[in-house]
């Protein structure tokens, strides 16, 4: 195989992802060509409503995997908290890369940090787990949807339709645009999504020679990390359409899982937390989802996706 082809979005952000993938398998392989194949998605098509409300974050990937299915492409680079947590059968995540800054940022043109928006200020976030999480601890702020990629966002921003709006970190670094945060939201305040700042390379299960030449794209303590936050997410049946957020950082070679569920309107967050060593990180996720589950969260989901279907 002397030509590996990378299907990826055309978003600003996902390209910057492609190519710094294709950067690192050029170094690994240099006798190889490294295309990237850009691709719309259905997800990128539909900006006028919330992801919760027309089919959650497999919007982003099936476009890709059908790509990687027919052979126009060998790998797919995506954020990994934009994977839905169930892959569809015939496909695999085969490496996880290290990870940048998994938090939540701050970003206006008139205040300085969340603590100075005044009552009533808008702001803007595509997502219900940061809107949970804000409406929980500032009841006093107009929470509105913001899709769109990065750029868009914030010229939504500039335009002045939001007072601030709330970004991940990670992007905007990504895309040297790390001077329009104005600062950092802490996991303590904002616990990121599961995988957050991460990416993830999928590939057709039956490639195994792509298995063999993406494994040392792999960063192990990254991907313990979200091994472990993925899989609390999917054993609450994570999707787009129910606030949950779960992050994972290793200390002496322990997992240390942090775990949330909430409703939308912030009017009852539900947290658990437990620590394991790195091999059970599986396990680990299971078992802070079980903790949350004993505190209601399960009565809390059901609630969530039956409203959000009325």
């Amino acid at each position: 195989m002397k030509t590996i082809t990378i299907a990826t979005r055309e978003s600003a952000l996902a390209m910057w992802q492609a190519q710094h993938i294709q950067a690192k398998l050029q170094n690994l392989y240099p006798d190889k060509e490294i295309r990237i194949l850009g691709m719309t998605t259905q997800g990128d098509q539909i900006l006028d409503k919330t992801l919760s409300k027309i089919g959650g974050k497999g919007l982003f990937v099936k476009e890709l995997e059908t790509a990687l299915a027919d052979g126009r492409a060998d790998l797919a680079v995506h954020s990994i908290k934009d994977v839905p947590m169930d892959l569809p059968e015939g496909f695999e995540i085969v490496a996880i890369g290290e990870r940048e800054d998994p938090t939540d940022a701050f970003v206006s043109n008139k205040f300085a940090s969340i603590y100075d928006l005044p009552q009533n200020a808008i702001v803007g976030t595509s997502s219900l787990r940061r809107e949970a999480q804000l409406r929980a601890r500032f009841p006093y702020l107009d929470i509105h949807p913001l899709r769109g990629n990065v750029q868009t966002r914030l010229k939504k921003l500039d335009e002045g339709q939001y007072d601030a709006i709330i970004l991940a970190s990670a992007g905007l670094k990504r895309l040297q645009l790390a001077n329009r945060i104005r600062s950092i939201i802490l996991p303590e305040e904002s616990l990121p999504a599961a995988g957050q700042g991460a990416l993830g390379i999928e590939i057709a299960s039956h490639r195994s020679d792509m298995r063999e030449l993406l494994a040392p794209l792999n960063h192990a303590p990254t991907a313990d990390c979200v091994i472990a936050e993925r899989s609390l997410a999917r054993a609450l049946g994570g999707s787009c359409q129910v606030p949950l957020a779960s992050y994972a950082i290793v200390e002496n070679d322990e997992l240390f899982l942090r775990g949330l569920a909430a409703y939308p309107d912030g009017s009852k967050v539900i947290t658990a937390n437990a620590r394991a060593p790195r091999r059970y990180a599986d396990a680990l996720g299971r078992a802070v989802a079980k903790l949350l589950e004993d505190d209601g969260a399960c009565e809390l989901i059901k609630e969530v996706l039956t409203a959000s279907k009325s």
